[in-house]
Order: structure tokens, then C-alpha cells, then sequence
């Protein structure tokens, strides 16, 4: 199995009045994140991003407001999910997203990724995220607004 690159995508889908989906990592039960995933060879965040909500939640990002909101987070690695990198690589870079949606869309997890999902108040969500980054990123949904 090849490498996989240290730059990711992170999306955060949200409904108008801030509901924030969250997905239940199944490598980690406990673990709850928004949609994730890292370039694949000749990739874009943006096509990337795009990619992995469909994967992760079945849903079409095109068919809603995906916003790019320039922004990035460089985080270790966390040392249980270093063999899926090239030795020495310590470091992931993570473009921001944020996918809104109208409604509570029907949601189909990627099974062997996700066990379930829920959705939750951002000031919520951002507590129950594992990631750093992550709860960052929904906690700025709350006192900002991105382009």
C-alpha cells in the first residue's frame, strides 16, 4: 500500500442554524471528527474535499455551498497513524472547509471509516471532536465568517 500524503483535507458540514455533523471514527471508537481525508496523486484540496464527503457521507458537495476558507493547520501526526506515512514524516497540513447545507440531508457512512453520526450544536461538536484542529475549526463557525 503506497504512502499516504501529509496534506489533508478537513470539511465541516453545518446546517443553517449551526448543527454540525459529526462521524464516529471505527478504527477508534470514542473518536468523533468531521468529514477528513488526505490528496490523492494530481489533486487539489478542493477536489479532494469534494471527493471525500461523497466517500464519507454520500452526499454531493457541489450540490450544496462548499466553501474554501484559505485557511490551513499544520499538526503532528498522531503516532498510531504514522506507519500510514513515509518514515520521517511527522507533520500533516490540513485545508479547511466548511459544506453547508439546507437541511439534514440522509447521510451513507463509508462502513469500514464511520460507525455512526450525529448532529450536534457547534459549541457541542467542537467539545466532542477529538482533534485539535478540528474543534478549532468548528468553533470558528461560531464568531466568523469565511469567504
Amino acid at each position: 500500500m503506497p504512502y499516504k500524503t501529509p496534506i489533508s483535507v478537513l470539511v465541516v458540514i453545518h446546517t443553517p442554524d449551526l448543527q454540525v455533523l459529526l462521524l464516529e471514527r471505527a478504527d477508534n471508537p470514542g473518536w468523533w471528527q468531521s468529514v477528513t481525508g488526505s490528496l490523492e496523486a494530481g489533486e487539489s484540496p478542493l477536489q479532494t474535499a469534494i471527493r471525500e464527503v461523497r466517500e464519507e457521507t454520500g452526499l454531493d458537495a457541489q450540490q450544496h455551498q462548499l466553501t474554501d476558507w484559505h485557511l490551513h493547520y499544520e499538526y503532528e501526526i498522531y503516532p498510531r497513524f504514522r506507519h500510514r506515512y513515509a518514515p520521517d514524516t511527522s507533520h500533516n497540513t490540513e485545508h479547511v472547509f466548511s459544506l453547508a447545507v439546507t437541511e439534514y440531508p440522509a447521510i451513507t457512512l463509508a462502513e469500514r471509516e464511520h460507525l455512526r453520526y450525529i448532529w450536534l450544536p457547534a459549541a457541542l461538536a467542537a467539545k466532542k471532536c477529538f482533534s485539535p484542529s478540528n474543534q478549532t475549526a468548528i468553533l470558528q463557525l461560531l464568531g466568523e465568517q469565511h469567504d
